[in-house]
């Protein structure tokens, strides 16, 4: 299912510390990146934290520019971004800022919890009318992040999610794959307190570097926005899984033109996040060749990175073709590739029953079909298919 683009927000000491333990909250930013912080609210359709921050901080969570909620107007959308809250117990004081202020709100929680916060008086004017106007979602037994996603992109129209905290929120879904963008503000101070809140906790992250797209100097502070490389595992997709995705899209708007072959971009990508080749239909000089085996052809055989490698493919590898003796699942089974991600299945335009991913899941392959991209991958087709 699709997801919001999910924006990570924080601010640590050069310790990496998102606060001490002092009864007041230590204001690790400078006015001016305060003031970004408020023109990227102002952009997104919905902030999230967690509980924890709400009891830490007792925060409002608004645009508190005039300009930047008239512009939102203006443009046809409300003042105030979707404000969004996510508790697994339910345990919220009903009286915190951040249900008086700002515009809609909801809470994501368990089944277990919704009961606890509609007991408490959250949840469309509160049990007896008198409570915050809240929409309670329970999301099932457990919190489930993808679950909750789906809801926020599906039911509520959120395509930009900012999410400011906690650091056990920025955790999870950094370490499920979910984040698409960190942006990371460093402040010129040390914490030093091991018992104050640090924004990253321990457990599995998906392996290898973020890529640094930008860098940014702000008063005494260093803006730096990271993205994740790194591919999905087994059929559960990750943030990276679209980045790579749209960009094997973008590779098939480059192929030559043909009425009698489709328009394909493929990348290959190690498990670290290391692109390893890419390629297109109709290649160089050879007018037969697919995306995926133009992409293969630039790895040495016997890589052993390919056998926890993903191809990205536009369209789903082909399971025949008449141009070449092996086809492109073919071809991906013996390069021991175990994991591919497409955007489209192949139509019968030139081949009745044409079904790639189905030949690659019965070889045990890992076959991800995310079609929020068929719309991309078809654009250079449209002669062949309307």
């Amino acid at each position: 299912m699709p997801y919001p683009y999910v924006l990570l927000s924080a601010a640590v000491s050069l310790d990496g510390y998102l606060d001490d333990t002092g009864p007041e909250r230590l204001l690790l930013s400078s006015p001016a990146d305060f003031d970004r912080v408020d023109e990227v609210r102002a952009s997104v359709d919905a902030i999230l934290i967690g509980a924890g921050t709400i009891r830490a901080d007792n925060p409002r969570l608004l645009v508190n520019s005039p300009e930047r909620r008239a512009a939102r107007v203006a443009a046809g959308r409300p003042a105030y971004p979707l404000k969004v809250a996510v508790s697994g117990s339910g345990d919220l004081d009903p009286e915190a800022k951040f249900w008086h202020t700002g515009g809609e709100k909801v809470v994501y929680t368990t089944d277990k919890g919704a009961e606890r916060a509609r007991r408490v008086g959250l949840g469309l004017g509160g049990a007896d009318g008198g409570g915050a106007d809240v929409d309670v979602v329970a999301v099932g037994v457990g919190l489930d992040w993808r679950r909750v996603l789906e809801h926020l992109h599906d039911v509520r129209g959120v395509e930009r999610l900012m999410v400011e905290g906690g650091g056990t929120v920025h955790t999870q879904l950094l370490q499920q794959g979910l984040a698409d963008e960190l942006q990371l503000v460093l402040a010129p101070l040390f914490v030093g307190d091991p018992k104050a809140p640090r924004l990253f906790g321990p457990g599995a992250y998906q392996g290898g570097r973020l890529r640094l797209v930008e860098t940014r100097r702000i008063e005494d502070v260093v803006l730096m926005r990271y993205e994740p490389t790194a591919p999905g595992a087994g059929s559960l997709p990750s943030a990276a899984d679209r980045r790579w995705l749209s960009l094997a899209c973008e590779l098939a708007t480059r192929c030559p033109p043909s009425s009698t072959a489709f328009s394909v971009g493929a990348v290959i990508v190690a498990a670290d996040g290391t692109e390893l080749a890419r390629g297109h239909s109709r290649e160089g000089d050879d007018p037969v060749v697919h995306a995926e085996e133009a992409a293969l052809a630039k790895i040495e055989a016997g890589d052993p990175r390919l056998a926890s490698a993903t191809v990205y493919s536009s369209l789903e590898p082909c399971a025949r073709r008449a141009s070449r003796p092996v086809p492109c699942a073919g071809l991906i089974l013996e390069a021991g590739v175990r994991r591919v991600v497409t955007a489209w299945r192949e139509p019968d335009t030139f081949v009745a029953g044409a079904d790639g991913s189905g030949l690659l899941a019965g070889a045990g392959v890992d076959v991800v079909v995310l079609d929020e991209y068929e719309t991309s991958a078809k654009a250079p087709n449209r002669h062949l298919v309307g």
